[in-house]
C-alpha cells in the first residue's frame, strides 16, 4: 500500500490498480455485514481483496474495499470427519501448515500458496489431477454476507444452488467470510521431474495422464524442450531435496537466475529463443518426496502476467500443435514456459472444468513486457475449441461469449439478480463478464 495514499491498491503483478472511496478491515463476519449495510446506505459498491494474485480486475474496489487481513481465524478442525472451517483471509500457506499439524491436507492445489483461501476459491484456483479436482470441489460449506447485510450458510444440503454458484462466484453473489474445507488425511507425494522432447510428450500425454495422480508439463517456446512433472502418493517417509538442491533449483535458478533472464529478454526480446534453448538444455531430472503441499507448491518471486484457458481434454493435443504453429507464423519472442495441466470435471457452476474433463493451457509474460498481441493470439485459438478463461487471469471474453460455454451461466445470473439486484458487489470486471 502506498504511503502517499493509504487507500491506493494494486495487485501482485502491478497491472491492476484502484483507489476506493474507503477501506475497511473487518475482524468478524458481523463487521463485514455492517460494512455492506453502510455501503448500501451510501450507495457504494463493496469488494473484498485477497493478496492480489489475480491478474484480472476481479478484486478491484471502486467504493468500499474490504481487507481480510484480520479475518484469519481457524474456527474448527475435526480430524474425525476432515472438516476444517477457516475465515476468508487466511493465507493458503497458513492453512497448509495448520492442516499438516492436525494430520490433514487438501487433496489437490495449485502451485502458489500466497493467496487467501477465499480469493483462491472465488476465482476457481486449481492444480492438476487425474482424480482430485480443484479447490471448488474440496468445499463442504460457505459462510457469506449477502447484499442485504444478512449472513447465511450454504452447503449441498442448505441452499444448494447458492452453494454451487458461490463456490466459484467471483465475489459477485456476496462476500465469503468463512469456508469449511473437506480435507483428507495428510500424505506424501513423490515428484518425478524429467526433461523430454516435444514430440514424445505429445505422443505420451494420454499415457502420462492415465498413469499418474498428478501430471503436468512445461514447454519452452522456440525449442523442442519440455519439462514433465509426475506426482504420486507414496507411503513415505519423505525424502525431500537437500537444502542446497532446493536453494539451487527452486530459489536461485527458478527465481534469481530466471528473473535476470527476463530482464535481459525484456531489453532484447530477440534473445528469447536462444535463451530458451539454453534453459531447456540446462534442465536436469530429479526425484524427491515430501509433504503434499510442499510438492504441489513452489516459490514464485519473478513477477509476471498470465492468461489461462480450459479446453475439453480431447482438444489438448490438436490445440498444442496449432499453438506451436502460431509461433512459426507470428513474431512472438517469449521467455516464459507454457504450462499444461489436467483436471477431472467439476460441478461448481462457474468452475472452468464444469461438466467436462479439461486441459488447461497457461501462457505468461514478464510483468514489464507487453502481453496483448501474444495473449490475444492464444485466446483466439483456444476459444475456437470452446475454451473457458480462468477468472483470475487475463482475458477479453464477455458475457455474450461466456454464456455459450457455461451451461449454468444463465442460472448464475438469475441468482445474482435475485440476491444482488442493486449490484452492491459489482466492479468493472463483473460488469464485463456478467453483462451488466
Amino acid at each position: 500500500m502506498s504511503p502517499e495514499n493509504p487507500r491506493k491498491w494494486q495487485n501482485w503483478a502491478g497491472n491492476q490498480q484502484a483507489t476506493p472511496q474507503r477501506v475497511v478491515t473487518p475482524r468478524t463476519a458481523g463487521d463485514v455485514a455492517d460494512a455492506v449495510r453502510s455501503a448500501a446506505g451510501d450507495g457504494l459498491t463493496v469488494r473484498m481483496t485477497g493478496t492480489g494474485h489475480s491478474f484480472t480486475g476481479a478484486a478491484v474496489a471502486e467504493g468500499v474495499l474490504l481487507r481480510p487481513t484480520a479475518l484469519t481465524a481457524v474456527r474448527s478442525v475435526d480430524t474425525a470427519t476432515g472438516l476444517v472451517t477457516v475465515e476468508a483471509g487466511l493465507p493458503l500457506h497458513t492453512l497448509n501448515r495448520v492442516l499438516d499439524e492436525h494430520g490433514l491436507a487438501l487433496a489437490n492445489m495449485g502451485d502458489i500458496q500466497e493467496q487467501t483461501v477465499a480469493g483462491a476459491l472465488q476465482t476457481a484456483t486449481h492444480g492438476t489431477g487425474r482424480d482430485a479436482a480443484g479447490l471448488a470441489s474440496q468445499v463442504a460449506a460457505l459462510e457469506m454476507v449477502l447484499a442485504d447485510g444478512s449472513t447465511v450458510t450454504c452447503s449441498p444440503d442448505e441452499r444448494p444452488d447458492l452453494f454451487d454458484a458461490a463456490r466459484a462466484g467471483l465475489g459477485a453473489l456476496g462476500v465469503v467470510t468463512a469456508i469449511t474445507w473437506r480435507t483428507v488425511p495428510a500424505f506424501v507425494l513423490r515428484a518425478q521431474e524429467q526433461p523430454m522432447k516435444w514430440d514424445e510428450v505429445l505422443a505420451r500425454v494420454d499415457e502420462f495422464d492415465a498413469a499418474n495422480e498428478h501430471f503436468e508439463f512445461y514447454w519452452f517456446p522456440h525449442t523442442e524442450g519440455c519439462l514433465t512433472k509426475r506426482n504420486n502418493r507414496v507411503e513415505g517417509p519423505p525424502e525431500p531435496l537437500s537444502k542446497f538442491r532446493y536453494w539451487l533449483d527452486d530459489q536461485f535458478l527458478s527465481n534469481t537466475v530466471f528473473g535476470a533472464i527476463n530482464q535481459v529478454t525484456h531489453l532484447a526480446p530477440a534473445t528469447a529463443p536462444s535463451v530458451n534453448r539454453v534453459s531447456a538444455r540446462a534442465l536436469g531430472a530429479r526425484t524427491y518426496s515430501d509433504t503434499s503441499y510442499k510438492v504441489f507448491t513452489s516459490p514464485r518471486t519473478v513477477r509476471f502476467k498470465e492468461q489461462e484457458y480450459a479446453i475439453p481434454r480431447e482438444e489438448l493435443v490438436p490445440a498444442l500443435r496449432e499453438l506451436r504453429a502460431l509461433f512459426a507464423r507470428r513474431d512472438w519472442r517469449i521467455s516464459f514456459p507454457i504450462e499444461v495441466r489436467l483436471l477431472p470435471e467439476e460441478d461448481a457452476w462457474l468452475s472452468m472444468a464444469h461438466g467436462r474433463r479439461s486441459a488447461f493451457i497457461a501462457v505468461h509474460v514478464y510483468h514489464r513486457d507487453a502481453h496483448e498481441d501474444y495473449f490475444r493470439g492464444v485466446e483466439d485459438l483456444l476459444t475456437t475449441a470452446g475454451g473457458r478463461p480462468h477468472w483470475g487471469k487475463l482475458h477479453t471474453r464477455d458475457a455474450s461469449y461466456l454464456e455459450k460455454v457455461y451451461p449454468r451461466f444463465a442460472d448464475f445470473r438469475a441468482l445474482r439478480d435475485e440476491l444482488d439486484p442493486d449490484r452492491r458487489f459489482a466492479n468493472p470486471y463483473t460488469r464485463q463478464v456478467f453483462g451488466d
